[in-house]
This record gives structure tokens, sequence and C-alpha cells, in this order.
């Protein structure tokens, strides 16, 4: 039984990093996945941030996220490339529920239609 899910995957890499090594992490991420037979539904690259707490003796981190459809038995593929992949320092993989994920494309939808409708309004000096 082969039934694909929804899954998210955060993680961080390395900020010390230049930003064409972190560009080759991400890319190694997401090859991996394609070839255990993920399929990418999104991928945000969050950049640059302070960590909360260090991180073997790190203090900022290149954090990125990754929604992806994928087979459940390529999850603890995932998790050792994670751990051997030397410069991902955290990372964490969830399964997404579709109902949440349908209900952020309509709240980010909804942001960006109130965005344009204040850009509009501050054009035309109207208050909303």
């Amino acid at each position: 039984m082969s039934d694909r899910r929804l899954y998210e995957a955060t993680y961080i890499v390395n900020a010390v990093l230049e930003d064409n090594d972190v560009e080759a992490v991400i890319a190694r991420t997401t090859a991996f996945l394609e070839e255990h037979g993920s399929t990418i539904v999104e991928l945000n690259k969050m950049g640059r941030r302070r960590l909360a707490y260090p991180i073997n003796k790190k203090f900022n981190g290149y954090y990125v996220y990754a929604a992806f459809e994928s087979a459940p038995s390529t999850l603890p593929l995932l998790e050792k490339f994670f751990f051997l992949e030397d410069q991902v320092i955290r990372h964490l993989t969830v399964q997404l529920d579709p109902k949440l994920r349908e209900f952020r494309k309509v709240r980010a939808e909804a942001q960006a239609a109130r965005a344009a409708a204040m850009a509009e309004a501050a054009k035309t000096g109207a208050t909303i």
C-alpha cells in the first residue's frame, strides 16, 4: 500500500555558508525528495534568522520550508538524509492536513486582497 500523503518539512541550514552553498543544500534536498518519488508542492526560503537558542554553538540559521506529497516509506529516508547532511543543523517533518493547507491558501489570498485594497485606498486618499 503506497498511498501518498502531504507532508511539510522545515529545516535550518548553517547560516555561515555562502549563498550558493546554501542553495546547493536546498537543491540536494529537493533532488533527494524527487528521486524518491515525492512531488514538491511548495518551497519557501525564509532566509537567515537568529535562532531562539544556540544550536551547536551557532546563533543564526537559514530557514527553509518545504511542503511535499510523498509515500510514508520516504520519511525514514528523509530523516536519515537530514541527519547525515552536515550543513542541516535542525529539521522537523510532520504530516500536513489538507484542510489546513487549504485554510492557509485562503488566508494568504485574503491578506493579499486586503493589502491591495489598502494600497488602492492609500493611492486615492480614502480610508478603509
